[in-house]
């Protein structure tokens, strides 16, 4: 989980590489992208370990829209996860980190 949101900074980050920088216009696309379809693709792209697919779908959405559909992405799979378990959310959040349980 944690290497995701390490993609994801390296993704929006100007200067850290494997994105768009910040004044780089978006490349052209054949379709409109919505951000919600840019985080599900960025998101399943960096769990497959697919960095072609992920600098792919960081250039349909700007790094802001993809940021927030990363959130809530991960709010939603932590919800339906929860739900699965039968578990609060905060309960699982700190399992999937490897936090202790407070």
């Amino acid at each position: 989980m944690t290497e995701i949101f390490g993609a994801l900074r390296r993704a929006v980050t100007p200067g850290r590489g494997g994105g768009r920088t910040a004044g780089a216009a978006p490349a052209p696309a054949r379709r409109q992208h919505n951000l919600f379809e840019a985080a599900a693709t960025f998101v399943a792209a960096s769990a497959e370990d697919d960095q072609e697919r992920m600098d792919e779908a960081s250039g349909w959405v700007s790094p802001e829209q993809l940021s927030f559909g990363v959130s809530e992405l991960a709010c939603r799979a932590l919800i339906a996860l929860a739900r699965e378990r039968g578990e609060s959310p905060q309960t699982v959040a700190r399992e999937l980190l490897g936090l202790s349980h407070t």
